[in-house]
């Protein structure tokens, strides 16, 4: 979703080329921007946007794989504590939703600082296996099923810092560092086919996942964070190694 801002992040800041766009072969998944344009940042903002339906099926000549949905490996969480505190593992995450982001802001590093974005997701939801042990409330609460989170109203912010690569003569980006920071203001938990199909312990279950959903999001965002900063990281690599900068920029 909000990954590809890092290949537009720091071009202005990085780059100190001058390459006639006529002269480039645009591939259709790309927005091209030029340095002169005083509506340098809308220009990049709109590429962003314009790059969304491409990043949701995939982009087959760079081996770019579909974002809609991407694959996280697991989350372990520890919701109550004590020696049989409630325990869940969350494994082959499956996030639709996230390449329908819209960027609010934008701003370019300087001098080879990080570049910042502010990001809009309307809504996410994550399908996964789960696997629960510990005590439940008075129930013990040891399972496997699977799990499901609707996600609404959330905001992200994207921080980080590109350098320029020299590759067979021409010049490519490189993301060294990026962090995710969300806010998610509406999230709905649930679990299904698990206990047996035990209805006393799957209703206790998902009442609590109800009534708990943001100090679940609280306990989770560490492990979240850190997770979709390396998976966009990854996605955005691939797509700016195979891309040279002079398609998505020139200085005119």
């Amino acid at each position: 979703m909000w990954n590809h801002v890092v290949g537009f992040a720091c071009l202005v800041s990085t780059l100190s080329i001058a390459i006639n766009a006529q002269d480039i072969e645009i591939p259709p998944y790309v927005k091209h921007c030029k340095g002169s344009d005083p509506q340098l940042i809308e220009c990049l903002i709109k590429a962003l946007h314009h790059i969304r339906p491409y990043l949701a099926k995939g982009i087959p000549e760079i081996q770019m794989p579909a974002v809609e949905p991407f694959r996280m490996d697991d989350l372990s969480l520890a919701l109550t504590s004590g020696p049989n505190g409630y325990k869940i593992v969350l494994r082959d995450m499956d996030i639709y939703g996230s390449s329908n982001f819209t960027v609010t802001k934008l701003k370019l590093g300087q001098n080879g600082g990080p570049f910042e974005a502010k990001i809009k997701i309307p809504k996410m939801s994550i399908d996964a296996r789960y696997t629960s042990s510990g005590v439940l409330i008075i129930l013990p609460a040891s399972g496997n099923g699977t799990f499901n989170a609707n996600l609404g109203d959330i905001l992200a912010t994207v921080k980080g810092s590109v350098r320029e690569v020299n590759r067979n003569g021409k010049a490519y980006l490189h993301v060294d560092k990026l962090d995710v920071d969300l806010t998610i203001k509406d999230a709905r938990m649930s679990v299904h086919k698990i206990f047996n199909n035990n209805r006393i312990l799957t209703e206790a279950t998902n009442l609590f996942l109800r009534e708990n959903g943001q100090e679940i999001l609280r306990i989770m965002m560490p492990q979240l964070r850190q997770k979709l900063a390396a998976v966009f990281k990854r996605v955005a690599n691939q797509l700016l190694s195979n891309v040279p900068v002079e398609v998505f920029y020139t200085e005119d």
